[in-house]
């Protein structure tokens, strides 16, 4: 079965109030089981345009399991801690 894959593109406007995100994230990660492949550090671009600031992967067992991540009552709460403190383009892609 193919994993499923969250893609982040994160600008942070609000440092602060982004560190209480990053907290509730983190739990929420953890209770799904989720891999952290990408998560801040280091972005070079080598082609286009796109010059993001903070990028983040997330791997999940199923492309479903990345969408019920999404959907929980868990990130749900992180989501919230972060409106405001964040533009976030977020997508969900299936693996191989």
């Amino acid at each position: 079965m193919p994993s499923g894959y969250i893609i982040a593109s994160v600008t942070v406007t609000n440092p602060e109030q982004y560190e209480e995100y990053k907290k509730w994230s983190t739990a929420a990660i953890q209770a799904h089981g989720a891999e952290v492949c990408v998560r801040g550090g280091r972005v070079e671009v080598l082609e286009g345009d796109w010059s993001p600031s903070r990028l983040v992967v997330l791997r999940f067992p199923s492309f479903e399991a990345a969408r019920a991540f999404h959907d929980s009552p868990e990130y749900r709460q992180a989501r919230a801690a972060r409106e405001g403190a964040a533009i976030m383009r977020m997508v969900c892609v299936e693996g191989v």
